[in-house]
């Protein structure tokens, strides 16, 4: 069925089961994700740095280097996983998630005053007894 893409059986299957592991795993990190968001994240016009990252400024580097150079082999593996098995979306919006551009903070904040989306993680929130979101006004 899949001999035009040029992979054994066994590669496919190793891709099927890649694939159910990043949907189990996104399935268990989501809400545990949601749930470590400070309450007051996105009360604040910029996003603030930590600071930890502030301190040194080496650290900071090889942090800003590593999780670009991981979000952009998410994105790959995504576009990727749009034509082969697996969870293509998912793996895109992770990958852009681990990006750094100029106004992701901002385009963070509009999905999640997003009705339904800021419904769904205060009702994960309340689940796990923290507070929900403040929003900026």
């Amino acid at each position: 069925m899949f001999e035009w893409i040029g992979l054994s059986p066994e590669a496919l299957w190793w891709i099927v089961v890649a694939s159910v592991a990043v949907f189990v795993l996104a399935l268990i990190a989501a809400p545990l994700l949601v749930i470590r968001i400070p309450a007051d994240y996105f009360s604040h016009s910029n996003r603030l740095a930590a600071g930890y990252l502030r301190k040194h400024s080496w650290f900071r580097w090889l942090w800003l280097v590593l999780k670009n150079v991981l979000g952009f082999g998410f994105l790959f593996l995504g576009a990727l996983m749009l034509v082969l098995p697996g969870q293509g979306i998912l793996t895109i919006l992770v990958g852009f998630t681990l990006l750094d551009f100029p106004g992701k903070f901002r385009l963070q904040r509009w999905i999640v005053t997003r009705r339904g989306v800021l419904e769904s993680i205060n009702w994960v929130r309340k689940k796990a007894g923290r507070e929900p979101l403040a929003l900026v006004p």
